[in-house]
């Protein structure tokens, strides 16, 4: 094979993504890989537990660090808004990607079967 190897993941070159303005470097692609585990997002105090281990410290009663600011929890929510927003975009546009190359193969066939039928009327 001559060149490089084509692109096997569905992510943009080089595996960045951008999630928007107001997020640290590498925190969205974190925050994201939770979020495609379908695991909370660790907040601040919570690094180093799992999600299991926060949400049974939870229902034990404990209160944890990012649960009890205001501004802080808006800080959080604003953030993982913009995850999922980006992800929601992304997957919006792989769709109408996929509709669009559908259409546009049905239109190619309708235009071979219509070339085919021409040339064989010619004969």
């Amino acid at each position: 094979m001559i060149g490089p190897d084509p692109l096997t993941s569905g992510g943009a070159a080089g595996g960045l993504t951008n999630y928007g303005h107001a997020l640290l470097p590498g925190e969205g692609a974190a925050m994201a890989a939770f979020v495609q585990d379908g695991k909370r997002i660790p907040r601040r105090g919570e690094i180093g537990l799992t999600s299991d281990e926060i949400q049974t410290f939870e229902d034990s009663g404990y209160v944890m660090s990012g649960s009890r600011h205001r501004r802080m929890e808006a800080v959080r929510l604003r953030k993982e808004n913009q995850i999922y927003n980006a992800d929601e975009k992304r997957a919006l546009a792989n769709f109408n990607q996929e509709e669009r190359s559908k259409r546009e193969n049905k239109i190619m066939g309708s235009f071979r079967e219509l070339i085919y039928n021409k040339t064989k009327n010619k004969n």
